[in-house]
């Protein structure tokens, strides 16, 4: 039986991206920043690359996120104080008086 060589190709997976990165100043709510940057630790990515593989998941409907990832990130959530879930996100305000 032969087998099917290889192709060279290589698949969109493998193949690197070249992109242009912006420095943005947006504002977050400062709980989730921290467990986003222990996610990000968590990972050994930067915050920036955390937060790109975050939205390209959630512009394809898909879970960005593993059962492992979860797990850890409900710890952050725990130690950083984020008691509050989705269902807060359009509800947020600032308390400019102190």
């Amino acid at each position: 039986m032969k087998t099917k060589k290889k192709s060279a190709e290589p698949t969109q997976n493998a193949r690197e991206i070249l992109v242009e990165r912006v420095q943005t100043g947006i504002r977050i709510e400062k709980r989730l920043l921290k467990v986003l940057k222990g996610v990000s630790e968590y990972h050994d990515l930067s915050l920036g690359d955390l937060i790109e593989g975050i939205v390209l998941h959630a512009f394809e409907g898909k879970a960005p996120f593993s059962k492992d990832s979860l797990e850890k990130i409900a710890e952050l959530k725990k130690i950083y104080g984020v008691d509050f879930d989705s269902t807060a996100s359009h509800k947020m305000r600032e308390d400019l008086q102190g």
